[in-house]
């Protein structure tokens, strides 16, 4: 009986070990970087406008008239209406040390999406004579994004399949296939690279003046890939 055991015991002592070597394939991980830059066809501008006076009242009614003409003009310049919004709303007291008096603060702020950059002068200018007092910033896009995504994920494979062949080119030995595929890429909204200056606005900027510097994206994507070797 105890022989019996004991001859059982080694059996599956054996296929243990044998599992464990066959799951420990030879393999080899490495990361691989794709890289896509892309010209922006696509600009969200982040203007906005405050009144300040002694009436709540008043200050607000001052806002709303820069809002209607606002709108009336990115309507009649054909910006969808799907393409700006309201971002946020404000009324406030404030209290002047100064003249030791109360005064109201209004603020208001939109999002423009322009998609075509050759209407970037005429908006801006137009927002400007509408009552737009602040710009807080651009940021360039692309209508195309995703595709150019998926163009960085492939190319970050190609890298990381390339970098493998490298390795094990020395070694006499050749890549299986992949095992693992981790991606490590972080969200994040690209910014322009830009190959000029900042754009300038001036309010007596002629038309042949050229005051937005485009510049490019760049998409990143990084991947960690694991390959079995043969």
């Amino acid at each position: 009986m105890k022989t019996t055991v004991l001859i059982l015991v080694t059996l599956f002592g054996m296929t243990a070990i044998a599992q464990e070597q066959k799951a420990q394939v030879p393999q080899i991980s490495v990361t691989g970087e794709g890289k896509v830059k892309v010209t922006p066809d696509q600009v969200v501008i982040n203007v906005g406008f405050q009144n300040t006076g002694k009436d709540a009242k008043e200050v607000k009614n001052l806002n709303d008239e820069v809002v209607d003409k606002v709108i009336r003009f990115l309507k009649k310049s054909g910006i969808p209406a799907t393409d700006y919004k309201t971002n946020n709303v404000s009324l406030y007291k404030t209290y002047d040390y100064d003249k030791k008096k109360y005064n109201f603060q209004a603020n208001q702020s939109l999002t423009i999406l322009l998609k075509d950059l050759s209407k970037y002068d005429d908006i801006m200018m137009g927002l400007n004579d509408a009552g737009v007092n602040s710009i807080s910033g651009v940021e360039f896009k692309s209508s195309k994004m995703e595709d150019y995504e998926r163009e960085a994920r492939k190319k970050a494979i190609l890298d990381a399949k390339q970098k493998a062949q490298d390795y094990v080119s020395v070694l006499n030995q050749k890549i299986g296939k992949a095992l693992l595929i981790t991606d490590n890429s972080q969200s994040y909204v690209p910014q322009p690279m830009y190959k000029g200056g900042m754009m300038a606005m001036a309010s007596n900027a002629d038309s042949s003046r050229e005051t937005l510097a485009v510049g490019e994206l760049e998409i990143n994507t990084n991947v960690s890939v694991t390959f079995a070797l043969e």
